[in-house]
């Protein structure tokens, strides 16, 4: 980019996130502080498309840091795919003189960004904010830490109702595609079982260790289970035919999806709303900004698009070895 960028756009499309509203925050306060004007999109890319931008202040951010959710809102956008809708939208930031876009999103936003970079080499800076955690390139997405937390602290107090029952509870937690959630909440939650997509389960083989629990003594037993691996329900009532114990659900939902972002939700979101900015600053477009081992690196949007981040299974092998 030969000449000097003057005003950007940040928006946050696709599934919402704790910390999102602290990326924003990011990026606006960076972005005045270095002489630049800063518009908000509304509703992601449906407000791209109908003109929904709005002027971005440092008091516009005040107060948000804390806030789970997103100020600019959210909006499932389909027709985005079409050629002539990615026109209209370009279009609309043209008229706004916006010469380079912050995108707080997913694995969706992420490759509907990279069409309009190819498109229109648009300069556009990724910043990975998702509960699943399933983007390559990055240790952790903004609200996955969060989202952990929330269904740590739920299956902690479900833990208390079970011992005092003495019964199984298998607990379903979102991740439709993956078991990154599951993984982390199962490990620190000392989970006797975990269910995820990415490793084939028995349920023979659960019940067993369910029963041997029982023999030893113990109280409880927590089943975590990835929404896409299995349903929970299904799998509450093979066990309650291979165990003697009295087996629930409970199905935590959009509650991992809300709620204030933890301190280290907040510490990426602020971290990579800033470098996004100076990104951009610089120049640079069809990067996404993330965290690796403590610091913050670009890796090409090309290259997080067509690759998949991979689940630890050496925590899932040492999640079930503590559960014994």
């Amino acid at each position: 980019m030969s000449k000097k960028i003057k005003t950007i756009g940040v928006l946050t499309p696709g599934g919402d996130a704790p910390g999102m509203n602290t990326a924003i925050r990011a990026v606006v306060r960076t972005a005045i502080y270095n002489g630049l004007k800063v518009y908000g999109i509304e509703r992601g890319w449906q407000g791209m498309i109908d003109g929904k931008i709005i002027n971005m202040e440092l008091s516009t951010v005040g107060g948000i840091i804390n806030r789970g959710g997103t100020i600019l809102h959210t909006h499932r956008c389909p027709e985005f795919v079409q050629k002539g809708m990615r026109k209209k939208a370009f279009d609309n930031l043209r008229a706004y003189n916006i010469e380079g876009l912050v995108v707080i999103g997913g694995d969706g936003s992420l490759r509907a960004a990279y069409e309009l970079y190819k498109e229109y080499d648009l300069p556009i800076i990724n910043i990975p904010a998702s509960i699943d955690n399933d983007i390559y390139g990055t240790d952790y997405s903004i609200g996955f830490d969060t989202a952990v937390n929330t269904a740590v602290e739920a299956i902690d107090k479900i833990r208390d109702t079970a011992t005092s029952h003495e019964r199984v509870f298998v607990i379903e937690v979102m991740g439709r595609s993956n078991g990154f959630i599951a993984l982390d909440v199962g490990l620190t939650a000392g989970a006797e079982a975990i269910i995820i997509p990415e490793v084939a389960f028995n349920l023979d083989a659960i019940g067993q260790k369910l029963r041997y629990g029982q023999q030893r003594g113990k109280s409880s037993f927590i089943v975590v289970v990835a929404e896409g691996a299995a349903k929970a329900s299904e799998v509450a009532t093979a066990l309650k035919k291979k165990t003697t114990l009295d087996v629930r659900v409970s199905i935590l939902g959009h509650i991992q999806r809300g709620g204030s972002p933890t301190a280290l939700s907040r510490e990426v979101a602020c971290k990579l709303g800033a470098r996004a900015v100076q990104l951009l600053i610089e120049g640079k477009g069809a990067l996404m900004v993330g965290i690796q081992s403590d610091k913050i690196i670009e890796t090409p949007t090309e290259e997080v698009a067509r690759r998949k981040k991979k689940i630890d299974l050496g925590a899932y092998k040492l999640a079930n070895m503590l559960a014994t």
